[in-house]
């Protein structure tokens, strides 16, 4: 009888299942995207080679297992071809991932490098907000250094006749592309590895040009130009933005706006993608519509629809291309151009299938976007306000019919109760990648977005075109006056007392539960959907649970902050570098002033070394930090290490230290990265662990180690007999 029962339970579950799928079977097709996508994400979760082959195996064993249960396609149930489509779909993501980064595939400079490049320059930025321009230099074979490398120069060096393909010369600092400084920090040596960048550095003297380039492409030269115009007719930190909204060119934009912005949860203006790209291929979509409707015998012999959706379909692309193609944009023109198709054919524009559809495009292309805070950022806001607005309540609110006043307040509300939904979408992806969100963000947006959508984007459209016959600069003075507003209410709200929070960083598993809760929750449409909120709710707790370090190394052990008990941050050098300190307080959640340890009371230090007790708990960690690489006497050097409990160095320290739990010198640090240690519950994170085993570590990490075995071996060849 009990056999009989669980038959009856599993029956009865597996009918309704069937019939779940099948009241969801329009929404199916959008999660071979994600399946496709997990594929991607598991590539970049799972190290080295093997395990992302084993998911490659397993996946495809799986499915053909059953292929061999059905014996054909047609007789799988619904939930069987559901469950092959996806085995599949994860493999394809895999194998996209791996074979993409093999084709990338650049060696990094094995260490730091000074001497006289040369080579012919393949890209130019201007960074006037920074007084620096930015060069992409192809150096000769003969110097043996990577294929590519990313050069800054001070703008006073700066002349015109540094163009795509010149040929230059100049004296040169190079360093290989920066790993993560702590766990779970930006890595820009992943970036680098999939921009076939080798190396970074900086040039030391003004480049004398060897043979003159071209003006660049005609794109480029077009940006630039265009770029050029809008910061000359709108002066001061308005043209910046003014520039970055016409042609994606942040260069001019001063960085306390730009972090105003960011704090404000603004900073989606500022990156090219769905907004702008909407607002323009709308606006030609409608103009186009109505100009053509005035000429009754153009309406008869054409079909308007079609005709507006071709020339905003050229609108966008060709705004596409000329704001340089990222990711983001190139997203927010595919899925344009999919609601330009719904149109012109008479369609639903609003559905989750048109994102998927973007989605899949960049991913083919560009699969290590998704890891990205850009990509995530735009499809999840996105995917957040199809759903908002394909919910069948909304649908019905925005169809009832409501007097002038009544639709303006309904106007308003969705405005807010939009930019709520993706204030609180964004929020964990902000969490993961930068440590903080804002909170005021929904307010900033009810006045940020009309504003940039209705009032200066026109302007400036209207300003550019105007210019054409002299007469632009009314508008641009107008355009310069919506942009302080914009401005304004940036900082207002950025300066707000707690407009940002801050939180450690949780890790990966955290993510996931909030991506795959998020996805559930958006992307089916009945009742099972408020399933996803289990694990977006499991993921809060542990978010909200989840401790900051209490010592924070950075790689080259230059850098050590101490989360004191007392709520300071402590820094072992006074003088801390803008990164390496940003990168210590995200880590740390900490907002304020951090002070010297040598100023705090809880340290005694000397010249070598700073001493100190952490409690945690009933738990005391006595902690040794080294601070210069002057020669120790070792036998005192050994003393103090037998009574530390954690002794942390950026030098290289002998056998005979040892404390008694853990010991971080030269030698560790070099083959695991930065670190962040919880005294709780005696618990070491490393940046080896969520980078090892993938190419842009393991390579780097290989010539570093064959380059200081030959610098040894050329040492010992040298040494008098």
């Amino acid at each position: 009888m009990a056999s009989l029962h669980r038959f009856s339970m599993v029956a009865r579950a597996h009918a309704g299942l069937g019939q779940w799928l099948l009241a969801e079977r329009d929404q199916l097709p959008v999660w071979i995207v994600v399946a496709f996508g997990a594929g991607i994400a598991a590539w970049f979760a799972l190290p080295g080679s093997e395990w992302p082959m084993a998911v490659i195996a397993l996946s495809l064993a799986g499915a053909l297992a059953l292929l061999a249960r059905f014996r054909s396609w047609s007789a799988m149930e619904l939930g069987a071809r559901c469950l092959f489509v996806g085995l599949l779909m994860l493999v394809a993501g895999c194998a996209t991932m791996a074979w993409r980064a093999e084709r990338v595939a650049a060696d990094p400079l094995a260490a730091p490098w000074f001497g006289t490049l040369a080579g012919r320059i393949e890209a130019r930025e201007t960074l006037p907000a920074r007084d620096r321009v930015r060069l992409i230099v192809r150096p000769a074979p003969a110097l043996g250094l990577p294929e590519r490398v990313r050069v800054n120069l001070d703008l006073e060096l700066d002349s015109p006749a540094l163009q795509p393909g010149a040929i230059v010369s100049a004296r040169a600092r190079l360093m290989p592309p920066a790993q993560a400084a702590l766990p779970g920090g930006y890595s820009f040596a992943q970036r680098a590895w999939f921009d076939r960048l080798g190396a970074t550095g900086s040039l030391l003297d003004r480049p004398r040009v060897l043979r003159p380039g071209g003006a660049g492409g005609l794109l480029d030269s077009l940006r630039a130009w265009i770029s050029a115009h809008i910061q000359a007719q709108v002066p001061g930190g308005a043209g910046g933005i003014a520039a970055t909204l016409a042609t994606g060119d942040r260069g001019a934009i001063r960085e306390e706006d730009a972090e105003a912005m960011r704090a404000s949860g603004l900073a989606h203006l500022l990156s090219i993608s769905g907004l702008h790209v909407t607002a323009l291929i709308g606006a030609v979509w409608l103009l186009t519509l109505r100009l053509l409707a005035l000429f009754p015998p153009l309406a008869r012999a054409w079909r308007l629809p079609l005709v507006a959706a071709g020339a905003g379909a050229l609108a966008g692309i060709g705004y596409t291309l000329l704001t340089g193609a990222e990711v983001p944009t190139i997203r927010s023109c595919a899925a344009a151009l999919l609601v330009l198709l719904a149109l012109a054919l008479g369609r639903d524009p609003v559905s989750p299938r048109l994102i998927a559809a973007g989605a899949f495009a960049v991913l083919l292309v560009w699969p290590e976007s998704l890891m990205g805070p850009s990509f995530q950022l735009s499809f999840a806001a996105v995917t957040a306000i199809v759903a908002l607005h394909d919910h069948p309540a909304m649908r019905n609110w925005a169809a009832t019919d409501l007097g002038w006043a009544g639709r303006a307040g309904r106007s308003l509300a969705m405005t807010f109760l939009t930019g709520l939904l993706i204030e609180f979408t964004l929020m964990p992806i902000a969490l993961h990648h930068f440590g903080k969100a804002g909170l005021y963000g929904a307010l900033a947006n009810m006045i940020a977005i009309p504003l940039t959508t209705f009032v200066i984007m026109p302007l400036e459209a209207l300003a550019l075109l105007l210019d054409l016959v002299g007469i632009g600069a009314p508008f641009w003075w107008l355009c310069g006056v919506a942009i302080e507003a914009l401005i304004d209410v940036a900082h207002a709200v950025a300066d707000t007392p707690g407009a940002v929070a801050l939180f450690p960083r949780s890790g990966a598993p955290v993510f996931a539960l909030f991506v795959i809760g998020g996805l559930w929750l958006f992307l089916w449409r009945t009742r099972g959907r408020w399933l996803g909120l289990v694990p977006v709710a499991i993921a809060s707790l542990l978010a909200a649970l989840q401790p900051a370090p209490d010592l924070m190394v950075t790689g080259d052990g230059q850098h050590v902050a101490v989360n004191a008990p007392d709520g300071a941050l402590v820094l072992l050098r006074r003088r801390t570098g803008d990164f390496a300190l940003q990168s210590l307080s995200e880590s740390a959640a900490f907002q304020g002033e951090p002070i010297a340890i040598e100023d705090w009371p809880g340290a005694r230090c000397n010249a070598d070394f700073c001493s100190l007790v952490l409690h945690s708990g009933e738990r005391s960690h006595r902690v040794l930090i080294g601070r210069s690489r002057e020669r120790v006497p070792e036998r005192a050097l050994a003393a103090a290490c037998r009574r530390a409990d954690i002794v942390i160095a950026g030098r290289w320290l002998p056998a005979s230290c040892r404390p008694r739990w853990f010991k971080a010198d030269r030698v560790l640090l070099d083959r695991i990265g930065g670190l962040a240690i919880y005294l709780a519950d005696r618990k070491v994170r490393t940046v080896a662990q969520g980078h090892a085993g993938h190419p842009w570590w393991d390579r780097a990490m290989a010539l570093r180690q064959a380059a200081r075995e030959k610098a040894r071996a050329e040492r010992l060849s040298t040494r008098p007999r």
